[in-house]
C-alpha cells in the first residue's frame, strides 16, 4: 500500500529513535493481539488463468465490489485502486504484484475471532467473485502459470522492487507473482520477552515451513520440492532474508535489530505520495544526509518503518513480531498458522519448554533445517531423528499453552481445536503437499485443472 506521507513524521535525530520506533510495540499480556495475513490467487473458473488488473470482471472490479459491500476506505496509487481499509476495526485488503488478494486482518483477542474473521473475509469474496467467473486458491505456489502469464498489478513500488530482485537474485520475481504466504503476527511485552520469542519463533520457523508445506507444483508439473515457496525465498535477496543468526548471541535486542537493519540495501522512500527509487542505497548515508536521490535531506521516522518493512527474514520484527515461513492453503490452514504460534508463544509455560527444547540448537543445524524443509517438509532428517519428531514435540506444547488460554467459543470448545490439521499431518506423515502429488499421480491424471476446482477456498 502506499504510506502516508512522512511530512508530519518526525525527522530521525540518533539511533534512539529507530529503537523506539521498535521498542513503542511493548505492551503488557492483557492489550496481547492476534493478527493474521493471508493471500490468495485470484483466477477465472472457466480457463484457470489469472485475473488481470483491467476489465468488467477484473480485479479492480473486484476490489470495488468488495468496497462496496464492505464500506471500508479505498487505497489509490496514482489514481488506481489497490486496496482497501477497514476504518473500524483496523484490517486492510491489498494486492500483492501477481494480484494475489491479501487479508491482513485486524488485531484480534482469541483465535474464534481470528477464524471467524477470516471466513467472512473468504465468504464475501466468493459471493462477489461468483457472478464474475472468479475464484479463489490457496497455495504456496501458483501450480499452472508461467511468469509471462501474470498481468502485474498497478503498485508503484512493484516497478522498484522487480528490476532490483531480478539483479541481485535468481527468484525474486517469482516471489512477487506467483507465491502466496499466511502470516500471524504477535505481541511482545519488553524487550526481553521480545528476544525470546524471536529467538524460539525463528530457530522453529522451518518446522512451521514443513508443516504447511503445500506447493509441490510450478508450470504444470511438480517441481522437486514440497514448499517451493520457500524455496523462492532462499533465492530472493540474500542481504534482506535468512535465519538471522545474530538473534541467538549475546547481546541481542532492539538495538542490534536495528543496526542488522541500517545495512540492508533501501528500495525506496516516499516523498509527496510519490515513491523515489532508492534500489540499493544505504540507510545510514540517508541518516548522514548523503542519499543520491534527495542530496541533504534525512530521513524521518516514516522513512525508517518504511524500510523495515521492505525487510524479509524468516521472522521480521517491527512494533510486532512476525511469523513468515508457511504456504497458504485452505481456510483451516489459514486458523492453524496462529493457532500454532499463540500456543508458543503467549504462554509463558509453553514458550518457556518451547525455548528448552531448541536453545542447545547450533547456528548450522538452523540453518540445515531452513536449507532442507523446503525439499523434504516433516521428512528432513535432524540428529537423531526427523523435523515430524519435532513437530509432534512442538504441538504438544502449543496445545497446553494455548489450553491455559482456556478462551472458549460459544460450545465452550477451546483454541486448540484450531491445531487439528497439523496434528493430522504428525498422525498420517504426510503434508498437504504430498497429499496433491499423490493426487497428481493418480485421480487427477496429471491434470492441474482439478486442482483448481478442489481446492478453491
Amino acid at each position: 500500500m502506499v504510506s502516508s506521507s512522512p511530512s508530519s513524521s518526525a525527522l530521525i535525530d540518533s539511533k534512539s529513535d529507530m529503537i523506539d520506533a521498535l521498542a513503542k510495540g511493548c505492551k503488557p499480556k492483557d492489550e496481547w493481539r492476534i493478527g493474521t495475513e493471508h493471500e490468495k490467487f485470484v483466477f477465472y473458473k472457466a480457463d484457470n488463468s489469472q485475473v488481470p488488473y483491467e476489465g468488467e470482471n477484473g480485479v479492480r472490479a473486484l476490489l470495488e465490489a468488495t468496497q462496496k459491500h464492505s464500506n471500508w476506505i479505498p487505497l489509490m496509487d496514482e489514481g488506481n485502486l489497490i486496496g482497501l481499509k477497514d476504518p473500524v476495526g483496523g484490517g486492510a485488503i491489498s494486492l500483492e504484484p501477481g494480484g494475489q488478494f491479501e487479508l491482513s486482518g485486524a488485531p484480534l483477542q482469541n483465535l474464534h475471532q481470528t477464524c471467524s474473521e477470516t471466513a467472512e473475509h473468504l465468504k464475501l469474496l466468493r459471493d462477489i467473485a461468483a457472478p464474475m467467473g472468479i475464484g479463489f486458491l490457496g497455495l504456496g505456489v501458483s501450480p499452472t502459470w508461467g511468469l509471462d502469464d501474470i498481468s502485474p498489478m498497478p503498485k508503484s513500488r512493484y516497478g522498484i522492487m522487480k528490476p532490483y530482485m531480478e539483479k541481485v537474485g535468481t527468484l525474486g520475481t517469482s516471489m512477487m507473482f506467483r507465491s502466496c504466504t499466511v502470516q500471524a503476527n504477535l505481541d511482545f511485552s519488553d524487550e526481553q520477552d521480545m528476544v525470546r520469542k524471536f529467538r524460539v519463533s525463528l530457530a522453529l520457523q522451518p518446522v512451521a515451513t514443513a508443516l504447511f508445506a503445500n506447493s509441490p507444483f510450478l508450470e504444470n508439473r511438480p517441481n522437486g520440492y514440497l514448499s517451493f515457496r520457500s524455496h523462492i525465498w532462499k533465492n530472493t535477496d540474500n542481504a534482506r532474508t535468512g535465519m538471522l543468526p545474530f538473534v541467538f548471541e549475546d547481546g541481542m535486542g532492539f538495538e542490534r535489530y536495528v543496526d542488522y537493519a541500517l545495512d540492508v540495501p533501501m528500495y525506496f522512500v516516499m516523498r509527496q505520495g510519490q515513491y523515489v527509487n532508492c534500489a540499493g542505497e544505504s540507510f545510514r548515508e540517508f541518516l548522514d544526509g548523503k542519499l543520491p536521490q534527495l542530496p541533504g535531506e534525512k530521513p524521518t521516522v516514516a522513512d525508517w518503518e518504511d524500510h523495515i518493512s521492505t525487510i524479509f527474514p524468516e521472522v521480521r520484527l517491527k512494533q510486532f513480531l512476525e511469523m513468515r515461513g508457511a504456504d497458504c492453503g485452505a481456510w483451516a490452514d489459514i486458523c492453524a498458522l496462529p493457532a500454532l504460534w499463540v500456543g508458543l508463544l503467549y504462554d509463558q509455560n509453553a514458550l518457556d519448554a518451547a525455548w528448552d527444547f531448541v536453545k542447545d540448537w547450533s547456528e548450522e543445524e538452523r540453518q540445515t533445517l531452513r536449507d532442507e524443509v523446503p525439499k523434504t517438509a516433516i521428512h528432513t532428517k535432524f540428529r537423531h531423528g526427523t523435523v515430524k519428531d519435532i513437530a509432534k514435540e512442538v504441538l504438544k506444547f502449543s496445545a497446553a499453552g494455548l489450553k491455559a488460554r482456556a478462551n472458549l467459543n460459544w460450545e465452550q470448545v477451546d483454541e486448540t481445536q484450531f491445531l487439528a490439521p497439523l496434528n493430522h499431518i504428525v498422525e498420517t506423515g504426510k503434508t498437504s503437499a504430498e497429499r496433491l502429488l499423490e493426487r497428481y499421480e493418480g485421480e487427477w491424471h496429471k491434470d492441474l485443472n482439478q486442482l483448481y476446482k478442489e481446492l478453491m477456498i
